[in-house]
């Protein structure tokens, strides 16, 4: 994953160049006062992971849009909460964060002490990328079309399991939801991450799992693994010419990972919209775009309007999932 990480980071120079790149002028006709110094971008995982892929590789065609550096700084822990938290608490008016979905609605809903509000502690600025996530099942598996593994997943009873990277997560709830929709009575396994989770599939530990489309990508090229559909309402490039779940008759599970950028909620306004203006410029370039794609994300511009609806619809599916399930994280 390094490696990827470094060929994202050489492509996004690239795009640096003085001929390509020209501080915009703001609404007022100014380049505006902020920011003034570095912005630091904050990433609740370890170099490599995905939001991370995503970060790097915004980070320097935004520095240019801008006229400051744009530092990632990796701040693993708690699920991305930790570097939620410190983007939350930040006061330097320079301190943003590429944060996930978990992190930006049903944080507090699974754990009340998490020591920050979703809701009120950010201002969201933009999306940056979004996923589907792929229902995959053992190669074992009786079937070859959608239709028929999903009858075999159904079979399976309470005696199959799913894997997901721990209790709460998107593919937690995510697996949760598609089985309040398709029937499916699988028992949930967490792991500690997506690569246990599909080592847990290859070795017949666990038959069902929601996995990213990337990471599940050669196991189904190689047959060891089969895919159902993916969650997304439509079928994605990031999955080829995979159905989607509504294609074989489960309705109501549309659901997609994602990385937004956000800032603190007392970030001023203006710069607000000065970070959203130029971060919208740079997911369009087709090139940063390109790059995304190469870290397993789609390009997704827009407002901080479209960011904030988006957050509270998620709130209030994945929410729905929490209390149906009774699930909860103590600490």
């Amino acid at each position: 994953m390094i490696t990827k990480r470094r060929a994202l980071e050489s492509l996004a120079l690239t795009l640096c160049a003085p001929a390509a790149w020209a501080q915009k002028p703001t609404a007022s006709g100014g380049t505006g006062a902020w920011p003034v110094k570095p912005v630091r971008l904050l990433v609740g995982f370890p170099a490599g992971a995905s939001p991370d892929l995503a970060a790097r590789a915004i980070a320097a065609p935004l520095s240019k849009a801008l006229g400051q550096p744009v530092l990632v700084e990796n701040k693993p822990g708690d699920s991305g909460n930790l570097a939620a938290d410190l983007v939350a608490k930040a006061q330097d008016d320079h301190t943003i964060g590429a944060l996930i979905n978990g992190n930006l609605t049903i944080a507090k809903l699974l754990n009340p002490k998490t020591p920050f509000d979703p809701e009120k502690d950010f201002a969201p600025v933009a999306m940056v990328g979004t996923a589907p996530l792929v229902l995959a099942v053992t190669g074992k598996a009786q079937g070859a079309t959608p239709t028929e593994l999903l009858l075999w997943a159904r079979n399976l009873s309470s005696q199959g399991r799913y894997g997901t990277p721990g209790i709460g997560t998107v593919g937690h709830l995510g697996m949760e939801l598609v089985k309040s929709r398709s029937g499916i009575l699988a028992t949930h396994v967490p792991f500690t991450g997506n690569p246990q989770v599909i080592a847990a599939m290859l070795a017949g530990d666990v038959q069902l799992a929601l996995l990213p489309p990337a990471l599940v990508r050669p196991h189904l090229q190689s047959g060891k693994l089969k895919a159902i559909g993916v969650t997304s309402p439509q079928r994605s490039p990031l999955s080829g010419d995979m159905p989607t779940l509504r294609e074989a008759n489960v309705q109501g599970a549309d659901l997609e990972i994602w990385t937004a950028i956000a800032a603190p909620a007392a970030m001023p306004t203006a710069a607000v919209a000065r970070l959203n203006e130029a971060l919208s410029e740079v997911t369009r370039v087709p090139e940063v775009q390109q790059a995304l794609l190469a870290a397993g994300w789609q390009a997704q511009p827009g407002t901080p309007k479209a960011l904030s609806h988006r957050m509270r619809q998620d709130t209030s599916l994945l929410g729905g999932v929490i209390l149906m399930r009774g699930i909860k994280i103590e600490t």
